[in-house]
This record gives structure tokens, sequence and C-alpha cells, in this order.
């Protein structure tokens, strides 16, 4: 679809769930400020796992976003998040859903793994009490489709609605899903994102069998440190991730607060390898390709990547091949980013949340840093930023994100020009 009379699509608001914040300004303020969210877990006893340390979001209250009580309680603690972020994305962005078309408002919030804790608690509920104990709300409280299938109910949204499920790259397909949604015209509206809640212990200690996980238990201030020569695996995080994106008309008639317009989205798969990436990142970099072509953006045009960034060995050095090779000269001059050190890898929530970083350094000409980058690996050789925020003029960014399955996505933003 040529670029020239395909709609316009722009970020109207933002809501973050988050180990260092819930809401986007006190979000936005620690990441910018490189505080760390990373601790000892608290949700369960953790004698016994390799890996004790996780991003939890911490003094979390439900109740704002949710019509009763008896709502939350039948809720799983992944969908809570992401309910929530989801009205916060509504009540940054103003926009007055009774003026509305609420046939052409709809939802894309998906999720890597679901409601686990609510799986792991029936389980030992049929196995300690018997199959008559069950609770009537496990299904709908385990299914990952409920942050999407609940916001929209709460808020009587008829417009389309769908729940991605692509592990690591389930939120940016969600937004870039939502996004071609409106270039076709089929909403005004749409909230996008991903949400997750896997700080349980089949998750920890699952993700640590497969040696994905840090280890560095004493120090988990600094344990996940993207692009770092000492990395030895991504801690784990939880949280939400949803922005609101609306068809560039629609946020001119009702006088909207405007972050940024996106303009570019990449979808791409590996066909490699269960959890590995490709050799030198090459399906990553395809999406990235994809992104650009979609944005009519050259390489040159964009300032800032915020990267996937895991801190896992072998994910951080083909990355970055992977922006070498579609970005040549180019690369060396890009500040590049990951804030999953102050996060962790918040799985199916990562690539919104970095879209919600994404749209603060667009709208604000910040750069977050890399927090807990020391020591230069050779084979990660790329401007990091690290562990100061920095101040540039931010024209046009690129956000990855790739998951297990060989998914990968990329979004492009740049700065709205009216």
């Amino acid at each position: 679809m040529a670029t020239s009379y395909r709609k316009r699509i722009v970020v109207t608001g933002v809501g973050v769930v988050s180990p260092v914040g819930i809401g986007i300004g006190p979000f936005w303020d620690k990441i910018i400020a490189g505080e760390c969210g990373i601790n000892q877990i608290s949700a369960f006893d953790t004698e016994g796992y390799s890996c004790t340390i996780a991003g939890e979001v911490k003094n979390f209250d439900a109740t704002e976003a949710f019509p009763s009580p008896k709502e939350i309680r039948r809720t799983d603690r992944f969908a809570q998040f992401g309910i929530h972020a989801a009205w916060q994305a509504l009540i940054d962005s103003e926009l007055n859903l009774d003026k509305a078309n609420r046939d052409r408002v709809g939802a894309f919030i998906g999720s890597g793994i679901g409601g686990l804790a609510t799986m792991e608690d029936q389980h030992n509920t049929l196995l300690n009490r018997g199959p008559g104990r069950i609770s009537p709300f496990f299904i709908p409280m385990m299914i990952l489709n409920m942050s999407s299938g609940m916001f929209s109910l709460y808020h009587g949204l008829r417009g389309p609605n769908v729940a991605t499920c692509s592990a690591c790259a389930t939120a940016s397909h969600a937004i870039g899903e939502a996004w071609r949604t409106l270039v076709m015209g089929d909403a005004d509206v749409m909230f996008a994102g991903g949400t997750e809640a896997a700080v349980t212990p089949t998750s920890i200690g699952g993700f640590a069998a497969m040696k994905a996980l840090s280890t560095r238990n004493e120090e988990p201030q600094t344990a996940s440190s993207p692009f770092d020569a000492k990395r030895d695996g991504f801690v784990m995080g939880e949280g939400a991730g949803v922005v609101m994106l609306e068809e560039l008309e629609h946020a001119k008639a009702r006088g909207a607060r405007i972050y940024c317009e996106l303009v570019g989205y990449g979808n791409t798969a590996d066909a490699h390898h269960m959890t590995a990436p490709a050799p030198e990142g090459e399906g990553g970099a395809r999406a990235m390709r994809m992104a650009l072509k979609s944005a009519g953006l050259n390489p040159e045009n964009i300032s800032y990547i915020n990267a996937h960034g895991t801190s896992t060995p072998q994910g951080d050095v083909c990355e970055t091949q992977a922006i070498k090779n579609v970005f040549g000269s180019h690369a060396k001059k890009l500040s590049i980013s990951s804030t999953k050190g102050a996060t962790g890898h918040m799985l199916g929530a990562a690539g919104a949340v970095e879209m919600a970083v994404c749209s603060k350094a667009i709208e604000t000409n910040l750069i977050p840093p890399t927090i807990n980058y020391q020591n230069p690996d050779p084979n990660c050789d790329l401007d990091y930023v690290p562990n100061q925020a920095r101040e540039i003029k931010v024209e046009a960014i690129a956000n990855n994100s790739f998951g297990f399955g060989g998914h990968n996505a990329c979004l492009v933003a740049k700065k709205f020009r009216g």
C-alpha cells in the first residue's frame, strides 16, 4: 500500500504497568534516571531454584480499572495488568468514549503465556481436593485473550478484537496488526499491546531449566546487563504495556495530544530453531527492512533503536549483527539501548512497554540508557547508550522484538509533522 494515500496512524495514549513504575509518568522518570526494578523474588519461596531474582510489579492496585472488586477476583494477575494498562492509555488519551463510535474502537492485547498462576493454583486444587473443586472461573481466568476481551466488555468496545501470542514478540505484533487494521480503515481507535505475569514457580523453574535465566542472584540490580560481555541470561519481568493508536483525522477532530506517528511494521519468521535466533539475526534483519520499507524511510532516517536486547549471550550478538547488516555504516551512528536492564524481560508485554519508551523518546528527545553496561563485548560493538540517558534530536525510531519460535517484529515510528 503506497504511503502517499494510506491512512495515517498516531499514538495518542500510553499505559504502563512495570517493575519500575505504574503509569507512563513514573515509569518514564525512572527509566531515564537508570533505576532498576529487579530484586529477590517475593511471590514464592525460591529455595532450590537456580534463579531467585525477577522484576516484580510492586504496589499494584487494580481497583480503578475494574467495575467491581468481584471482577478483580475473577481475573488472573496477567489480565489485571493488561486491563489496567489499557485503562491508563484511555485516560492518558482523554478520549471520551461517550462521543466515540464504539463499533469502530477495538483492542488487540496479547500475552505470551497467559494465566499461568491460575493454572498452577487450579492444578494444585485438582490434585489435593479433586475435580469437583476446580473453580468455574478457571478457564476464563487462564486463557490469554481475557485482557483484550474484558477491557472491551467493560468499555463497550465493539470494534476489532484479537489477542496475539508470539512469545516475546507478542506485544509488537499486536501493535503492528492494530496499525494495519487502522490503515485499512476498519477502525478509528485501537488499544494495542501485551501483558504478562510469569513470575511463578513453574515459569521460573522452566526458563531456568532451559539455561535462559541469569543466575547472578547475589547482585539482582546488575544481573540484567544487555550487550555487556558478562551477561549470562535474561531476568524475568512482569507487567503490561498498551498504546492507544488513532487514525489521524479522528485524533485531530477531537484535538488529541499526539506522541508520535506509527509508520511501519515488519513481521517475519526465522524458520530456524525452536528458541535460538537465526545466524547473524537474519530473520530480525528482514523484519527491520520490511518495517523501513512500509514506513517509506531509509536506514539513515532512524535516530534510535530500542533493541530487543535481552541480556542473553547469543541473542544480543545476533541483534547487533542484524542491525549492522540492515543499517550499514549508519549503524555506528545510531543510538541503541535496551531497557530490559531496568525492567527485566517482560516477555509478551515487552514490545509494548518498549513502544511506550519509544513514544516518550520521540516526544522528549531523550534516549534512555542501557544500564549495567560495564564490560564491552567485541562482538557487540555499537553505541548502546551506556548507563546515562542522552539528549538527541529523535526524528524516527525502530523498536525490535524477537520471540521463541522464530517470531520477529519491528515497529517504526517518527515525530509527528502536521
